[in-house]
């Protein structure tokens, strides 16, 4: 018991001597799975994780994309998703036209920005061959895929730190958080960052 209370107070006294000082440098590494979830939440969150583009899950025409899957290729991150379409005219709740199945690749280079993860240099890397479903997918993966991938960071580890007092009976709490750079290494997003924290 005496020997746990110990460990706690050297850690206690890391922590806010650490603490004191301005802001120190950190790395984070973020992985691929963690961006796919992000994109989950924020932008594939209707009916069956599904995106329309187009329509809705009840209109006879529609564009929709679906089952996105992040990877990490050399310096960029690559968005593969799965698009559907049934193009035409609605005529008595049909969609007379043709139905469409692609997969389509868009690919990113992570860039910092303050407190948040952004995303630049947005390059589609396949498209279908169908002309009409290409002119719904570009603007879809070159500009909602990026915007909706953002991440803010300091949000996200105050998040991650509101339950440190329940887990290590030390609150600890982010007072500034600034990301220097951004870059991909093996299968992680690395971030390095200066960041000051307050332990009570």
């Amino acid at each position: 018991m005496m020997h746990r209370l110990a460990l706690r107070l050297l850690l206690c006294v890391a922590l806010l001597s650490s603490a004191a000082r301005s802001a120190r440098a950190i790395e984070v590494r973020v992985s691929a799975q963690a961006l796919e979830r992000t994109l989950r939440t924020q932008l594939f969150n209707g009916p069956q994780g599904r995106y329309y583009i187009r329509g809705t899950p009840t209109s006879p025409c529609y564009v929709y994309a679906e089952s996105p899957h992040v990877t990490f290729v050399e310096d960029r991150i690559v968005v593969h998703v799965h698009a559907k379409a049934k193009l035409g005219t609605a005529l008595h709740g049909t969609c007379i036209g043709v139905s469409l199945t692609t997969n389509t690749d868009v690919s990113l280079i992570p860039e910092a920005e303050e407190e948040s993860i952004g995303f630049r240099d947005a390059r589609i890397e396949r498209l279908s061959e169908s002309r009409e479903l290409n002119f719904l997918l570009e603007p879809f993966l070159s500009h909602q895929i990026p915007t909706q991938m953002k991440i803010n960071a300091a949000t996200l580890m105050r998040q991650l730190l509101s339950h440190s007092a329940e887990t290590t009976g030390y609150a600890l709490s982010l007072n500034q958080l600034k990301l220097h750079s951004l870059f991909v290494e093996g299968d992680s997003l690395v971030m390095d960052a200066d960041a000051a924290l307050k332990v009570d």
